[in-house]
């Protein structure tokens, strides 16, 4: 195979990365989503997509709504983000999520050539940044973005979750 200069956009300048101290205002950001979401019947995950300490592109999950398996908060919020920048390549962006990717959210933030994820909780049972699998840190991987757990909002994220799946448990017919 023959060396091509890189066509799309530049891999990311780490000025225009969002830094630590910016999680705190971009994952209330996402956890707004999450609630949103919430109100129309989906888990209450929310994500936000940020360049240059601006917010580009926002979701919560609309499986629900759309009946749609593939409508994850940060699959939509990457659709929405590369709508807006006119690309695929989200090099220079992060992925804020209230809670850690699954499998085809970290595949997505792959393929997109995401900058950097930070996420809010970390998911025991289908978590692949760092709970079931490392998919971000797999060497066979053609994109490694980087990513950071945000613990400060891990109470919050979990309390929403908590508080959503026993009002779901609640207004469910019972199984006799």
């Amino acid at each position: 195979m023959r060396d091509r200069p890189h066509s799309g956009a530049p891999f990311a300048d780490p000025t225009t990365i969002a830094r630590p101290g910016d999680d705190e205002r971009f994952m209330r950001e996402a956890l707004e989503e999450g609630r949103l979401a919430a109100h129309h019947g989906d888990v209450p995950i929310g994500a936000a997509i940020v360049r240059d300490a601006t917010i580009v592109a926002r979701a919560g999950n609309r499986r629900e709504v759309d009946a749609d398996p593939t409508a994850h908060a940060e699959v939509l919020a990457i659709r929405e983000a590369a709508r807006v920048l006119g690309r695929w390549r989200l090099s220079d962006c992060a992925l804020y999520v209230t809670v850690e990717p699954c499998a085809m959210c970290a595949g997505a933030a792959v393929l997109a050539r995401v900058a950097l994820v930070v996420f809010g909780a970390p998911d025991e049972k289908a978590g692949v940044v760092r709970s079931v699998a490392e998919l971000l840190d797999a060497t066979w991987m053609n994109h490694h973005p980087r990513w950071r757990y945000y613990p400060p909002a891990r109470e919050e994220v979990e309390r929403l979750l908590s508080e959503f799946f026993t009002t779901q448990r609640r207004s469910s017919p019972s199984a006799d």
